[in-house]
């Protein structure tokens, strides 16, 4: 376990400004192993999440030098063959109550659960799983990552607007591949959508060689289609089809156009300051992740600022209350349900280059925010820790 702490002591611009008590801001990073794919010509970067909580950091200090705010950061990072724990035990016994978490599911759900962290604020930025906002919601986890299915309902409601009707997917095999495949059938369904055929994607030949052979092949028993769906969340096989279908069609879901929480080729809205900071800070585009782990410390500012408190029941009392309006850079404010602690967000659908469209769109309609047509509405919602959503 290594363990980084960072001060940030921001004192008022004003002399006649009290200052107040510091809100203590905890990253807590489980670093995993990823799974063998087929091409690493993109790496991970190591700094994936974190790199965002810094540049929230610095932005929210700034209001703070005017609002008589004092943030501190402390970050620790858990090793794949640690106890996570133990580590996380060890922050709570500290003091830590907001906590920043990049972890799987498993871990984040053990977290939630520890009696010691009954009163904690914690959110994660790195699971996309459906159940943690559903059956597996807990009242103390809130969500700046979108989930599964808001990033299906998005991709869904693009293809009603392009009105392509024949549609077909291929899915991984890999867990987070089936959740994403999942959550496609569910948003299809729920948008009037039907999958003309389905083919899981179990080949692990060096397509990089291959694959001008085998996906016309893979493909060929494929009915006529207007949009090719993929589900391929580690990057593993997808970037091979493209350009070897049978059929020449386009692809979209983890290739071609993508619904995503964040992308370097996002621009309007003010978002390209936002990169450009990014960029001089960590090198490289901003990343989904790195956007959850900005958002939720944007989250924090806002809230901490408006409610006047740094605990963390103040803070999430406020973030779920219908005043939290977070400035998101997507054009419309950012804010939480308060039926299972997701993060209301535009998802740009995007191709490696450009934005293709906002969702949700036009014609979408919702009875309170057209942002809750994208992922699970208050009637939909399993989750039950937020008390009832009816």
């Amino acid at each position: 376990m290594r363990k980084i702490t960072i001060f940030s002591a921001v004192l008022a611009a004003c002399a006649g400004v009290a200052q107040a008590e510091a809100l203590r801001i905890d990253w807590l990073e489980r670093l995993v192993t990823p799974p063998p794919v087929l091409s690493n010509m993109q790496a991970t970067p190591d700094d994936l999440g974190h790199a965002g909580v810094v540049l929230g950091l610095g932005d929210i200090a700034t209001t703070g030098r005017f609002t008589g705010q004092d943030y501190e950061l402390s970050s620790t990072r858990i090793a794949p063959e640690d106890d996570f724990l133990p580590a996380a035990r060890a922050l709570l016994a500290d003091g830590a109550r907001v906590l920043i978490v990049k972890a799987p599911a498993e871990d984040l759900l053990a977290l939630a659960d520890l009696p010691e962290a009954s009163g904690a604020l914690i959110f994660n930025t790195a699971a996309p799983e459906d159940a943690l906002r559903g059956t597996d919601c807990r009242a103390n986890l809130l969500h700046t990552l979108p989930s599964h299915a808001m990033r299906a309902d998005a991709l869904a409601q693009f293809i009603v607007l392009k009105r392509w009707g024949k549609l077909v997917l291929i899915a991984g095999t890999h867990p987070e591949d089936q959740g994403f495949a999942a959550a496609l059938r569910n948003s299809l369904a729920k948008f009037g959508l039907t999958l003309g055929a389905e083919k899981t994607w179990a080949y692990d030949a060096n397509m990089r060689r291959a694959a001008a052979a085998e996906v016309p092949l893979f493909t060929q028993d494929l009915p006529e289609h207007d949009l090719l769906l993929v589900a391929d969340e580690l990057g593993d096989f997808a970037r091979y089809i493209a350009y070897n279908t049978w059929l020449p069609r386009p692809l979209a879901g983890s290739e071609g156009a993508q619904p995503v929480g964040w992308a370097g080729v996002v621009e309007q809205n003010g978002a390209a300051q936002l990169q450009n900071r990014f960029r001089e800070l960590a090198g490289r585009e901003m990343a989904p992740e790195d956007y959850a782990a900005w958002a939720a410390i944007a989250a924090l500012g806002e809230a901490a600022t408006r409610a006047g408190a740094t605990d963390s029941e103040a803070l999430r009392a406020y973030l779920l209350s219908d005043r939290a309006r977070i400035g998101g850079f997507l054009g419309r404010p950012l804010s939480f349900r308060d039926w299972n602690g997701q993060m209301r967000q535009p998802i740009p659908i995007v191709t490696e280059r450009a934005v293709v469209a906002l969702a949700p769109f036009e014609g979408f309609l919702h009875p309170g925010s057209e942002l809750d047509t994208l992922g699970s509405d208050r009637p939909e919602t399993d989750c039950t820790a937020f008390g009832d959503p009816k």
